[in-house]
């Protein structure tokens, strides 16, 4: 195991966010992840979470790579699992990442996301 990362985001606050600044959303999240959260605040927060989940494994914080450089993708089963894109994805090799493993949960009040590579 490389490492682990876990993240939570405040739904309320996170909406509230989406709704003051509308092209946020276009600029953190990729087609495929609009499509598959819709407009949900929860499944979107999910999605953020996993993003900083995915910085706390390698490492880095804001700014050494685009948001969506880290896109959350949905497998035929339904799971979500990560690809990665840009920078993201040449800094994750660098490290040795081979593998991702993804998890997503929230309620009406959080979303959460645990990220581990291998």
């Amino acid at each position: 195991m490389i490492g682990v990362g876990i993240d939570a985001v405040d739904v309320d606050r996170f909406a509230r966010l989406l709704a003051r600044r509308p092209g946020m959303v276009e600029r953190l999240f990729t087609e495929g992840e609009r499509a598959a959260a819709g407009e949900s605040a929860q499944r979107l927060g999910a999605r953020f979470a996993a993003k900083e989940a995915v910085m706390k494994v390698l490492g880095v914080g804001l700014g050494v790579f685009k948001l969506r450089d880290v896109e959350v993708v949905l497998l035929a089963s339904g799971a979500p699992t990560l690809r990665l894109h840009g920078a993201a994805a040449a800094l994750a090799a660098s490290r040795g990442v081979e593998q991702w493993h993804l998890s997503l949960t929230h309620t009406a009040q959080t979303a959460q996301a645990i990220a581990l590579a291998e």
